[in-house]
């Protein structure tokens, strides 16, 4: 009697195995994505409303009504640093009365590539 038994997997559950892992990827991947472009746009609001609130303190000490953002952010500044979360740039020049925007964002954040914040 052959009482002999052979251990390992057959083609047909590694199969199976890796359809699983397929299938729990494409539902994973456009839901990670997601996430990323929310967070992403969050923090892009993030920095231009401490870009905003920074101007507008600006504003009020000095009595002017235009300002270049660079002076805003720095050592010794109203914001102390922030960084570019998608590649994307903001206004050079802030005014009283104009919207604040960032420039070159992804479209996966915003169709338009631009956000704003009211000032």
């Amino acid at each position: 009697m052959n009482t002999q038994s052979k251990k390992g997997f057959t083609l047909v559950e590694i199969m199976i195995v890796v359809v699983i892992i397929g299938l729990l990827a494409a539902m994973a991947i456009p839901a990670f994505q997601k996430v990323r472009a929310t967070s992403q746009e969050k923090a892009i609001l993030n920095n231009l409303r401490q870009l905003a609130s920074a101007a507008d303190q600006y504003f009020l000490e000095y009595g002017v009504e235009t300002i270049a953002s660079d002076k805003l952010v720095g050592d010794g500044s109203y914001v102390k640093a922030f960084s570019s979360v998608a590649s994307e740039s903001y206004s050079t020049s802030i005014t009283t009365g104009t919207d604040i925007q960032a420039t070159d964002v992804p479209t996966a954040v915003s169709n338009t590539g631009i956000l704003s914040v009211d000032f």
